[in-house]
């Protein structure tokens, strides 16, 4: 584990410098569609007959279980960092958040159906009938969300477990976002997972929202924020989204429709631009990479320390 802080760091910096490139994920299967794959299996497989909770909180650990055993493989099998390195980086996110939240912006600039397109492909609430306030409004959040479970979570999952720790953290989180919803099919199979999923992001969401505020120099918001995060619907999201609104300014969260059902939430800084357009996810966009610096900065000097 003396090398985990080397290898996340090269990880980090091969992420941002190459994303995702098309070119290889159109011919090869990335490992979260593979994950996905197996979660549906499962779900399709076990998600039958009494007992679904149980059935749920099984299979999702028999995947774990492969997913832990596979990291393990995979480093007796390629020894040395280049390899860890690689696997690491394609486990996170931050270049294509960048990329996906910067279409958000890009698309409203060329029109509101343009924006709503784009950012229907990073959030799960009805887009059809949202105004550019509201488009702009989903990027941030989903920025803020992201920052924390594609980015900031596989990190600390890997300083804490290496490959296999990462990997135990992708499938749930993968899981959670396929079947932890409270929908009639999912909420007692998918329970499991949900709730391992916040488990696992308790800390790296406080993370994230004390690393957008220290990269801002607002590390005084943190009371404010911690007061904010805890009236948000979600355990973990509140943090990274409260810090986010506070340094952006931006009024987040708020009233929003879920399969056709208008959902009234509280606005999470509330005294903040509830206006916001193309500039405020421009905005949005810096501060995604302000607190990326900072999470390498963060890893560079648990390297020197250890």
């Amino acid at each position: 584990m003396s090398a985990a802080p080397e290898i996340l760091l090269l990880a980090l910096l091969l992420d941002a410098a190459l994303g995702e490139p098309a070119w290889l994920w159109s011919r090869l299967p990335h490992p979260a569609v593979l994950m996905g794959r197996a979660i549906g299996w499962a779900d399709r497989r076990f998600n039958r007959g009494g007992q679904r909770r149980l059935r749920g909180a099984l299979a999702l650990a028999g995947l774990t279980s492969v997913a832990i055993a596979l990291g393990w493989a995979i480093q007796a099998l390629l020894p040395g960092r280049l390899a860890d390195i690689v696997l690491v980086a394609i486990l996170l996110a931050q270049r294509s958040l960048v990329e996906h939240v910067a279409a958000v912006a890009a698309g409203l600039r060329q029109s509101l159906e343009a924006g709503r397109r784009a950012v229907s492909m990073i959030v799960g609430r009805d887009t059809d009938g949202m105004d550019e306030p509201a488009v702009a409004r989903a990027a941030i959040e989903s920025a803020a969300e992201n920052l924390s479970d594609g980015v900031v979570a596989p990190a600390v999952w890997f300083l804490v477990g290496g490959l296999p720790g990462v990997l135990a953290y992708k499938l749930v989180n993968t899981a959670d976002s396929m079947i932890g919803h409270r929908t009639p099919r999912h909420e007692a199979f998918g329970w499991a997972a949900a709730r391992l999923d916040d488990v696992m992001n308790w800390i790296p969401a406080r993370l994230t929202g004390a690393l957008i505020l220290l990269s801002h120099g607002e590390p005084r918001g943190w009371a404010a924020v911690a007061r904010e995060a805890r009236q948000h619907r979600s355990p973990n999201a509140g943090w990274p989204e409260a810090a986010m609104a506070r340094c952006l300014d931006t009024a987040l969260s708020g009233p929003r429709s879920y399969d056709g059902a208008q959902r009234d939430f509280p606005y999470i800084h509330p005294t903040g631009d509830r206006f916001p357009d193309a500039r405020s996810v421009d905005r949005a966009v810096t501060a995604l990479w302000r607190s990326w610096v900072g999470l390498a900065l963060a890893t560079g000097l648990i390297l020197l320390l250890s």
